[in-house]
């Protein structure tokens, strides 16, 4: 199967999706499935896409994320560290590491994510999760909850 890109980070046949389906701990970002996967490739390319300011969830999970910077771009939270990321940047994100994305530099952030079809729910941080991230003064200044 071929899905063109249109242009301006714009596939055909793929819908712009709510991020998520509910919550505040979130802002300003939207979600394109851009393939499926195969029986012998079980895995999903998401197109993620955080308008200027705006931020992904701070989450971690007990399957691994590959994430390729795809447009401008921004900072990524990656367990104890903060980055500096720009197009065609790769991430390894290892299960249960904390994330968090955000396009920081006053233009529109996009990311390519691949991860297996089969995965579980993200954890979110708990206030004792928090107050650990906290603890150091360059994440409590980046993250957003």
């Amino acid at each position: 199967m071929l899905i063109r890109h249109l242009g301006n980070y714009d596939w055909e046949n793929t819908l712009v999706l709510n991020y998520k389906e509910e919550g505040t701990h979130f802002k300003s970002i939207t979600r394109r499935v851009l393939c499926e996967g195969l029986a012998d490739v079980p895995c999903q390319l998401r197109y993620f896409e955080i308008a200027p300011e705006g931020y992904s969830t701070l989450e971690h999970h007990q399957h691994a994320h590959l994430v390729m910077i795809f447009r401008g771009e921004g900072e990524v939270l990656l367990g104890d560290k903060i980055y500096p990321v720009q197009e065609k940047d790769v991430v390894t994100i290892p299960a249960q590491t904390w994330h968090q994305f955000r396009a920081t530099k006053g233009t529109t952030f996009g990311f390519l994510c691949l991860v297996n079809i089969d995965r579980d729910r993200p954890f979110l941080p708990t206030e004792d999760d928090l107050k650990l991230l906290r603890q150091n003064p360059e994440i409590a200044a980046f993250i957003r909850s």
